[in-house]
């Protein structure tokens, strides 16, 4: 079997899906199976362009296809929200280290996400469906800056209806196309989400956001090695070799980039 880590997996872009003005779903058939864990990354490639690692944000179950949710902030990320269905990239991955879903059963979870966070969030949220009967309570908090900005808002509103989940949602700015709550997500966030003594909190977003919905869950008495932080910031190589990700003593693409609050806190500018 080959293990080269470096190696490519030719991919065909299956459908490009436009999910707000700067943020678009590219969904790929990898030529031979991949599986992932939530929170880990692929790196794509564009030939003639570039590679940049992003998280997969659909369900880990599916090894025949995979959804990867992408802003565009520069060359690679304009190349990608320009390709079509039939068009090929490069694959490679899975790195890093995700979510320690063993660890979460018998426990409530309380997941709160803001942005494009909300894309390794939706691959997170997939697999606490699929192992449901194993948590206890399970609280979902989400915003954007504005509706037309909120990822995958038709899905996840349809979450509102599913009786196994505590769900909210806000936004900054409201319009009238919006019917719930207006606020940052940390106003959304109270005592009654999860019994903290035997809850995991997990955020994912902008440093600023999970900066502060940290604190809100410590305020809640979660301990800080029961809160997981996606700190994807900065990666680049997926190895742990260019040192575009270094945080302290880790390398996010190598050591994470899932964290615990308790591993990092103490490390000089974490949400810079």
């Amino acid at each position: 079997m080959d293990k080269n880590p470096y190696r490519s997996v030719k991919t065909e872009v299956l459908e490009v899906i436009t999910e707000t003005p700067s943020i678009t779903t590219i969904r790929l058939r990898p030529s031979e199976p991949l599986s992932f864990s939530p929170g880990q990354f692929m790196e794509v490639s564009v030939p003639g362009v570039g590679e940049a690692p992003f998280t997969p944000s659909s369900f880990c179950g599916d090894h025949e296809k995979m959804d990867i949710t992408i802003v565009k902030v520069g060359k690679v990320t304009e190349a990608i929200h320009e390709l079509k269905a039939g068009d090929i990239v490069g694959l490679r991955g899975p790195y890093g280290h995700g979510y320690p879903l063993d660890e979460f059963r018998g426990k409530e979870v309380l997941v709160v996400g803001g942005g494009v966070g909300l894309a390794p969030l939706r691959t997170l949220m997939y697999s606490l469906f699929d192992m449901r009967g194993d948590l206890g309570k399970l609280a979902y908090r989400a915003g954007c800056r504005q509706p037309c900005e909120f990822l995958y808002r038709e899905e996840i509103m349809g979450w509102l209806d599913r009786p196994d989940l505590d769900i909210r949602l806000t936004t900054d700015q409201c319009d009238e196309t919006w019917s719930c709550a207006t606020g940052l997500v940390t106003s959304i966030m109270d005592s009654s989400c999860v019994n903290p003594a035997n809850a995991v909190g997990i955020s994912c977003g902008p440093p600023v956001m999970m900066k502060f919905v940290t604190f809100r869950m410590l305020e809640m008495g979660i301990p800080p090695e029961r809160i997981y932080l996606s700190m994807e910031k900065n990666m680049s190589c997926g190895f742990g070799k260019c040192g575009h990700c270094r945080l302290g003593t880790f390398y996010c693409c190598k050591d994470g980039p899932v964290f615990t609050y308790a591993q990092i806190k103490d490390i000089p500018g974490i949400w810079d």
